[in-house]
């Protein structure tokens, strides 16, 4: 990502459904993720990717991903002018780039990125601090290739309340004229950072399916980021899709035996939610990482406030590398989930969600 959220500098990390395509991913059960569609609902693209490694990620079978612009810890004007930098950067490495990525604005992107062997780009805010008070400001980002949006990030702002706030404090009523914007829009909501009372109103104010693209299940890891079990069902009653993130201080609190606890974290999401509700949304980058004192050097940098040493490194080795959708689906498949359950949640129930709200 362009830095974990706005592009960064180089760095020393080593790099090592109904569908709208002719039969594009409808053979009947694909025994593998390059014959499927796969879509990372919420994951990482960097400036600083070698070509190799994106043919790499293109080669596990990734098709589709919705990638963050920029820093979410912005407010007022400081948040429109990132958000404005975030998207001409972006539009300038993927234009720079056409036979790897295609800048994808609506569903018929998927399909020629899946035929083409490209990845389809969507864009997000993690915030909905660059719309200020302003509903037209939803038009503006629109326009500009925007077709997803949380509702906030980790505190209070004009529309809700995040999940580290100390209130409870749900959608305020600007909130609501916000998420009544967006669906006249067709840009999706995103609930992933906000707190429980906001998330719960927001499904309920909003007439379409809303997203939590990367979040993991607080009933088996008592995180603040975590979803409960009642808004998870809550989503699916109203058509929407949860993602499960690679987080590992979201899935478990021990390094040890994290992966199988993040396999258990999936399971558990189908079990409450159903296999039409459940997907993958990494927030992870796509490289090798290994801990080195410039990469942990990159991580202060990005993260402030929210950096602590004792949570990383935050990936799991098992998916540590551009290959980790092939893993998950190996794993899903040892679970013994059937491969129609696997293809919705690899990708399927994404792609739904995209073709029925940004169409």
């Amino acid at each position: 990502m362009i830095p974990r959220r706005a592009f960064i500098k180089k760095t020393t990390i080593a790099t090592g459904v109904v569908l709208s395509g002719a039969n594009l991913f409808a053979s009947s059960h694909p025994s593998s993720p390059q014959s499927a569609l796969i879509f990372d609902a919420m994951g990482e693209i960097r400036d600083v990717y070698t070509r190799e490694l994106v043919k790499e990620m293109i080669a596990s079978g990734l098709n589709a991903i919705t990638v963050t612009l920029c820093d979410p810890k912005s407010y007022e004007e400081g948040a429109v002018k990132l958000a404005i930098e975030g998207i001409n950067m972006y539009d300038t490495y993927l234009n720079a780039n056409p036979d790897l990525y295609i800048k994808a604005t609506k569903l018929s992107d998927i399909d020629a990125a899946k035929r083409a062997g490209k990845i389809a780009v969507f864009y997000l805010f993690q915030n909905s601090t660059q719309f200020g008070r302003d509903l037209s400001s939803v038009d503006r980002f629109y326009d500009m290739g925007v077709r997803s949006s949380q509702v906030t990030y980790n505190f209070q702002n004009w529309a809700g309340a995040g999940c580290k706030e100390r209130t409870g404090a749900g959608l305020t009523l600007f909130g609501e004229e916000l998420v009544a914007k967006m669906n006249e829009k067709g840009m999706l909501i995103d609930l992933s950072h906000a707190n429980m009372v906001t998330m719960a109103d927001t499904i309920k104010a909003s007439k379409d399916p809303v997203m939590i693209s990367h979040t993991t299940c607080k009933a088996l890891y008592n995180n603040e980021r975590n979803t409960t079990d009642e808004n998870m069902r809550l989503l699916a009653d109203k058509g929407g899709v949860i993602g499960m993130c690679q987080m590992r201080p979201f899935v478990s609190f021990t390094r040890e035996g994290a992966y199988e606890k993040y396999i258990s974290h999936i399971l558990h999401a189908i079990n409450v939610a159903g296999e039409d509700h459940v997907c993958i949304g990494s927030d992870r980058d796509h490289r090798r990482v290994t801990m080195t004192p410039e990469y942990i050097a990159e991580l202060k940098a990005e993260e402030g406030p929210n950096f602590h040493e004792e949570d990383w490194p935050l990936y799991m080795e098992e998916l540590n590398g551009p290959r980790r959708m092939e893993t998950i689906w190996d794993s899903l498949k040892a679970r013994n989930l059937s491969e129609t359950t696997i293809e919705k949640v690899m990708g399927k129930n994404v792609y739904r969600i995209y073709k029925e709200v940004v169409g």
